[in-house]
């Protein structure tokens, strides 16, 4: 691990930010470089990662058909959209970070981002399809309803790591 101590710290303005960089292998995923900073007198902390290599743009597909679908593990990259057809499209953006969770965990992802969407608002028929929308997610965590997931990837190292998952091109 490379690591450069007593920096400038762009947010306090001290000597005492601590640059770190290392690479490590990451199942599914491939080399990357963490990247992280931390100063010792305003606790500013930022950490990232990037790929250390190129791949094929790619599509997964998957469809949750039981309860044992919710433990399928997926890798999502930061450049990478999200689609659930009927639900959301999750666009990659400057914020879009990448992270690694399983179905259950990406529901429960939309059921909230669903939720945040209509706080506040006064249209009901928008809370209508809110409250639609998160009654048909539930129905996918307990085994009573399908739901396909689309992870568009044009840096290629996103994946669904499951048999069922299909591998396309993009």
């Amino acid at each position: 691990m490379a690591e450069l101590k007593n920096q400038k710290c762009t947010f306090c303005g001290e000597n005492k930010l601590t640059l770190r960089e290392d690479e490590v292998e990451i199942p599914h995923f491939g080399r990357v470089f963490v990247l992280s900073m931390d100063c010792s007198a305003c606790n500013y902390r930022k950490s990232d990662i990037e790929p250390a290599e190129s791949k094929e743009p790619c599509k997964y597909t998957f469809e949750v058909n039981s309860e044992d679908d919710l433990n399928v593990k997926i890798v999502k990259s930061g450049d990478a959209t999200v689609k659930i057809p009927h639900v959301i499209t999750m666009e990659p953006g400057p914020a879009s970070s990448g992270y690694i969770t399983n179905v259950e965990g990406l529901i429960e992802k939309v059921k909230k981002i669903v939720e945040d969407s209509v706080e506040g608002e006064e249209d009901s028929s928008a809370k209508k399809k809110a409250k639609n929308i998160n009654k048909k997610l539930g129905k996918v965590l307990v085994g009573r309803e399908k739901l396909k997931i689309i992870i568009e990837d044009p840096t290629g190292h996103s994946v669904i790591v499951s048999d069922k998952a299909q591998k396309s091109k993009l």
